[in-house]
């Protein structure tokens, strides 16, 4: 049988170029959380290192955050919105089966005819969809790919549910993938844990509003400390695998951002690396509250804007949640 090529490209380097982010503009203490929930500004600080976090409001909908955060991302880049090739979306709380999420962004963003597609693996989201936007250029489908991570949690969790009510947060962060002269973008370590697929999980399928009278809404729940065991056992050796793939050591990073579940668990993953005074990690889950798929590039904007971190540095992305899924790798700030 003759070989075809098919038109296959060689493999491109590929770089984060810009980012962006879009933080709601309502920020929500403790003690308004308290009001629906018995507990306290302490308990909460001292379970999850919360303060505060950020929800939307009507107008602040998963498209218009998204858009915002990406033309942030490109304008440091220094394209236009007509040098977007694809749009990939992470999100676990749009709440609408069709059309997609991120051909809204196109919209917005006056990207047409770029690709568009969401990807739906919650906390892990952002990584899983660098990952493919990293593929994506590599193979020189494309040569411009933004990735938001973007989520209104507010939506989908119970103001008067205890275990999830005060974690988690909205907003939305972006970067542009692009190519680049050497590698800016390492392999990706990803791979789930089925055996705890109920520990976060949303209550009941949409299918009960139809067929139930007198449903309530499918809210997501938490098993939190169940979470909390499984990434302490997990995240620490799977943040060690992904450096061996790049084959790097902790001492060669600026910063490790991992998702921003709850600030026990980053001073923990910080503690198990036994990462130097020069290896910073992410806190954006004091103010921001845990954002999913958001999080991650919300931490990483954070820590460049406010300096702790600088452009050039290497830092590694560890995402990790609902499924039990995880995905991780090491990039070039940009």
């Amino acid at each position: 049988m003759q070989a075809h090529e098919l038109g296959r490209s060689s493999t491109r380097h590929t770089r984060i170029m810009g980012i962006g982010a879009y933080r709601p503009q309502r920020i929500v203490s403790n003690e308004e959380v308290c009001r629906r929930v018995d507990s306290s500004d302490e308990w909460i600080r001292r379970r999850t290192g919360i303060r505060t976090r950020r929800f939307a409001d009507s107008s602040e909908t998963l498209p218009v955050m998204a858009a915002s955060a990406a033309t942030k991302a490109l304008a440091q880049a220094g394209l236009t919105n007509a040098d977007v090739d694809c749009v990939v979306a992470a999100t676990m709380s749009y709440l609408y089966q069709a059309p997609p999420l991120a051909p809204q962004i196109v919209g917005l963003l006056g990207s047409t005819p770029a690709a568009a597609f969401d990807v739906s693996a919650a906390c892990s989201g952002f990584c899983l969809a660098l990952s493919l936007a990293n593929d994506i250029v590599s193979m020189g489908t494309a040569r411009h790919v933004v990735v938001v991570g973007v989520e209104r949690m507010s939506d989908i969790i119970d103001p008067a549910d205890r275990s999830t009510a005060f974690i988690f947060g909205d907003g939305a962060g972006a970067v542009v993938v692009g190519e680049a002269d050497r590698p800016g973008i390492g392999r990706t370590v990803w791979g789930s844990d089925p055996a705890g697929q109920h520990a976060i999980e949303q209550e009941f399928s949409w299918r009960g509003l139809r067929v139930s009278d007198g449903a309530q809404w499918p809210y997501l729940r938490m098993s939190g400390p169940e979470v909390y065991r499984w990434v302490i056992r997990t995240i620490p050796e799977v943040a060690r695998r992904t450096l061996a793939a790049s084959g790097l050591k902790i001492d060669d990073l600026a910063a490790v951002i991992p998702h921003q579940a709850n600030l026990r668990i980053c001073d923990a993953i910080a503690t198990s690396l036994g990462l130097p005074d020069h290896v910073r990690i992410a806190r954006d889950i004091v103010d921001m509250g845990n954002t999913s798929a958001a999080s991650i590039p919300l931490a990483m904007e954070r820590m460049l804007a406010s300096g702790e971190v600088a452009s050039g540095g290497l830092a590694l992305l560890i995402g990790f949640g609902s499924g039990l899924g995880y995905a991780a790798q090491v990039i070039e700030l940009p």
